[in-house]
């Protein structure tokens, strides 16, 4: 007895749970049952319009658009493409970029940009950071001494130069040895104790900001150095966003989660694979972080959709040859211009004879699909003696079709630089595409958003969908 009283409570209190919940996070939509809470829905149309977004949608419009999103998740999943070994690697990688960073606490992250700012502070040894710029005269290593007292030289007309008023920049930019400050004029990064040559360090740090030294050697040549700016190391809490992004950048938050990693695999005692223990701790996480959650959920549903629309819907049609055609011939009137086109080939040779020759050779292939294959097996095998501009150009898109084909007024030939003889192959259109090859990448577009707008009319019929319009109303609003 007392054991159906203890099952009827925590039935009860099960069903107490669920109603709170719905409370606060209700259903918006179901989509053949499955329940969209508006959480999700909300998560989803904010991030999807923002105010970079151009076409904006309403709450309205957006919810039609998310419930076909939903049916072809659910039919990608219904077809267990989730289960497919290539699609588990990407979403766990895509995953794992956000899961990873999360398995190492901030106080141990924080530690790590504590104890590097603690380095330099050292390294420095209370010593300032300089910003020198530079002209190097390079001294090779073996240089005898008639060189080197050219290059001396040399060093102490730049020095006399500079001191006479020619700008600093512009001498390190056209006399410098160091190319790549020389383009800076001269300018290097910032620096302390250590960071360079010992002659160049004693010298920098004896000068102050818009001081300038004379010529001195070091082991690659000779020197001359202006200070640009010097300062002291800035407070921790100032460089913190700087230096965190360097350790990134040196993957040092990367070691940190393999670290983690290890330690969790201890923990679990060697039961888990690395993959499996990063299953359970995304789990985890996406228990406590609602936003996660529903960004993980992001990662995988957008790369099934994917996955079904190419599969499904893109490659198929792209193929479908006699589809394309028969939609092309049943809306013939959606690709009709005002101006009119031609449809062919403009082509340049570099000697005369040989603009009567590709013209044959064009005109002798019925498929226009080979022309450019022709060209190049006949005339380009051992050197380019043709060029081709193969495509579909409408009046004014290109000088010499206007001047060639449609004999525009005051519009001249231009020939190719090294290619003066110019012959053209096709046809002209006046009102409208000869063939759907003539306009292939609108009407395959268009074929596909035909056949994407059959398969999604097919999932409606099999994942009814209910939107909660009272619901709706709510999003953003409670």
């Amino acid at each position: 007895m007392l054991k159906k009283i203890l099952t009827s409570c925590a039935l009860c209190l099960s069903a107490a749970f669920a109603s709170a919940q719905q409370a606060t996070d209700p259903v918006v939509m179901t989509i053949a049952g499955e329940p969209v809470t508006r959480s999700e829905f909300e998560y989803n149309f904010n991030k999807n319009n923002t105010d970079a977004v151009v076409d904006k949608k309403s709450v309205r419009e957006y919810a039609d658009l998310f419930a076909v999103y939903k049916m072809k998740v659910r039919a990608a999943l219904d077809a267990r493409m989730d289960t497919a070994s290539a699609f588990q690697k990407e979403f766990r990688h895509y995953r794992d970029l956000q899961i990873r960073p999360m398995l190492v606490p901030d106080v141990v992250v924080e530690k790590q940009c504590q104890d590097y700012y603690n380095e330099m502070l050292a390294a420095l040894g209370g010593k300032d950071l300089l910003r020198p710029a530079h002209i190097l005269v390079l001294v090779p290593q073996n240089a005898d001494a008639q060189l080197q007292e050219q290059k001396r030289l040399l060093a102490d007309s730049i020095y006399n130069a500079l001191l006479q008023g020619t700008a600093f920049e512009d001498l390190a930019h056209t006399l410098s040895d160091d190319v790549q400050t020389g383009k800076n004029g001269g300018a290097l990064p910032w620096i302390g104790p250590g960071n360079t040559l010992q002659e160049f360090e004693e010298v920098a740090y004896g000068l102050k900001p818009g001081e300038m030294s004379k010529p001195f050697l070091s082991s690659v040549g000779y020197h001359i150095v202006k200070m640009l700016e010097r300062k002291q190391l800035e407070p921790f809490d100032s460089l913190h966003p700087q230096i965190h992004r360097f350790m990134e950048r040196r993957g040092v938050h990367e070691r940190l989660a393999s670290d983690a990693l290890d330690s969790l695999s201890k923990k679990y005692e060697g039961k888990y694979t690395t993959d499996q223990i990063l299953d359970i701790e995304t789990e985890r996480l996406c228990a406590e972080n609602q936003e996660l959650k529903y960004l993980v959920k992001e990662y995988h549903d957008g790369l099934l959709l994917y996955e079904l629309c190419s599969t499904q819907i893109w490659e198929p049609a792209k193929v479908d040859t006699a589809g394309i055609v028969a939609y092309f011939e049943a809306n013939r009137s959606a690709y009709a211009w005002d101006n009119p086109h031609f449809s062919g080939m403009v082509f340049y040779c570099k000697e005369k004879a040989d603009v009567k020759k590709v013209k044959k050779l064009l005109k002798a292939k019925k498929d226009d699909a080979l022309w450019i294959q022709a060209v190049r097996e006949e005339f380009n095998k051992d050197s380019v003696q043709v060029r081709m501009d193969k495509r579909l150009f409408a009046l004014g898109e290109n000088n010499n079709v206007d001047a060639l084909v449609f004999k525009a007024k005051g519009v001249k030939v231009k020939p190719l630089e090294g290619f003066p003889y110019i012959g053209y192959v096709g046809q002209k259109l006046k009102k409208g595409p000869a063939k759907w090859t003539d306009v292939s990448t609108k009407v395959v577009q268009d074929y596909q958003r035909f056949r994407e707008d059959e398969y999604v009319a097919e999932l409606r019929k099999k994942y009814p969908v209910v939107i909660y319009e009272e619901v709706l109303s709510t999003v953003n609003q409670h």
